[in-house]
């Protein structure tokens, strides 16, 4: 695993380390980052490129989000209506000061 890849599970797992369902998401070389609840996720959320999550976590909100699955720049595998579920959960998540300035930092080394 690269230094660009560790770092996006690295941000990922801090951004979402509170979120009470399972998550996967799946970077452009394959590699996957579970997050989230334990156990195992119905559904992976695909970035394409490391330029749409570095777009979608400097500013992460559910049109930018909603843009970039358009675009094709993001794709979910799996079940979509599990995903749907789980896009509520992520919509409550308040992410801690500390965890936001840490991630915006490492956007740096993505």
């Amino acid at each position: 695993m690269d230094a660009p890849t560790r770092t996006a599970v690295r941000l990922l797992t801090r951004v979402f380390q509170a979120i009470d369902v399972p998550l996967t998401f799946r970077l452009w070389d394959g590699t996957p980052a579970r997050v989230g609840a334990p156990g195992e996720s119905r559904f992976a959320v695909v970035f394409k490129s490391r330029r749409v999550l570095r777009q979608l976590l400097r500013d992460p909100t559910s049109l930018r989000f909603g843009e970039a699955f358009l675009d094709g720049e993001i794709d979910i595998e799996g079940d979509v209506f599990a995903a749907m579920t789980a896009a509520s959960s992520i919509e409550e998540l308040r992410v801690p000061m500390g965890a936001r300035l840490a991630v915006l930092a490492g956007l740096v080394r993505l």
